[in-house]
């Protein structure tokens, strides 16, 4: 698990294919050191499982699945990406709830700087199907960055960002019409599955959610 609190930015240093799959490298200076062969790190929001590990850099196979159903179709050498380690059970708790499961793709439409202030306006559209679990103040991750809604119309989302997360990110390096990770709050799914529940079987009482470990 992930909190969305970025560590690191690394760089794309290759992308091998080989087969049906691809080999992505990614350099970097500080979290390679806290890796060893199958360590899990999130990379733009994907978790991904280090398959080689070296002092500035590491190796992660991108399955096609992984391939076609996150932004990284845009990968290329140079290209940064944002880094964080699984949460440790001692840890601080300082984003929101991130698993590393990309739900869908969304497109970058803008990084404008606010009129008299530091911070900027990041808007950007998601897919139709995803909108619904969105909601202004809600939490959503952005390339793996934990993010809160300011605005949500139709498909279209609006974030402010302040400078630190500007600078600490991958953010101003893309490009209006590139493809960003999102992955939705997962409290949402949760209750839309009760929701469901309740329509299909009556009404669920709290004594049994929380016998089922809700």
């Amino acid at each position: 698990m992930f909190t969305g609190i970025i560590e690191e930015v690394g760089q794309v240093a290759a992308i091998r294919k080989t087969d049906k799959q691809r080999r992505l490298t990614v350099s970097a200076v500080r979290l390679p050191s806290q890796l060893k062969r199958g360590s899990s790190i999130a990379v733009s929001g994907a978790c991904l499982t280090a398959t080689a590990v070296r002092k500035r850099s590491f190796d992660a196979d991108l399955a096609q699945e992984t391939w076609m159903r996150t932004s990284f179709s845009r990968l290329k050498p140079g290209a940064l990406v944002n880094l964080e380690l699984p949460l440790k059970a001692s840890g601080r708790f300082d984003g929101h709830i991130v698993q590393g499961h990309v739900d869908g793709i969304g497109t970058l439409l803008s990084l404008m700087p606010i009129a008299g202030a530091n911070d900027y306006w990041l808007t950007i559209t998601v897919p139709s199907q995803l909108a619904r679990y969105i909601v202004p103040k809600g939490s959503l991750a952005i390339e793996g960055i934990s993010l809160t809604v300011a605005a949500i119309d139709g498909m279209q989302v609006r974030v402010a960002i302040i400078p630190h997360t500007a600078e600490a990110t991958n953010l101003c390096s893309l490009k209006p019409g590139e493809p960003v990770n999102l992955e939705i709050d997962v409290i949402a799914k949760y209750v839309e599955k009760m929701v469901g529940e309740t329509k299909t079987h009556g009404s669920i009482s709290l004594e049994s959610l929380v016998g089922e470990g809700f």
